[in-house]
């Protein structure tokens, strides 16, 4: 079994930055996939940032150049740095961690930009 636990989302003017870290814990060996998603009410869950173990990355087309995902292996957490952020980023923000071909999700943490 893996926990995953994200914090650090919050309250932002637009034009701020919030940095979220996602922690996985439990028996495993290794964290294959690590990713962040995002979901507003009503909508689908969206991918915006992943990152292998190996450290290949990929953004959402709509994040690209503001946000950087980055992790730490020896902690098995996974970061979403957040700069220049809009109204339009406010959404509940879900880490995804993959170990073989188990998937688990955290609970998800609140972003909020204000114009």
């Amino acid at each position: 079994q893996v926990q995953v636990v994200e914090s650090g989302g919050g309250l932002v003017q637009a034009g701020g930055s919030l940095r979220l870290s996602c922690a996985a814990s439990g028996s495993f060996f290794s964290i294959d996939y690590m990713g962040w998603y995002r979901q507003a009410p009503g909508k689908q869950r969206d991918m915006v940032a992943e990152i292998t173990r190996g450290g290949s990355t990929n953004y959402a087309d709509s994040v690209k150049g503001r946000f950087t995902i980055s992790r730490d292996n020896a902690k098995n957490t996974v970061y979403l740095q957040m700069n220049s952020l809009k109204p339009e980023d406010t959404c509940v923000y879900y880490c995804l961690v993959i170990v073989t071909t188990d998937s688990y999700w955290g609970q998800g943490t609140q972003v909020t930009v204000s114009s």
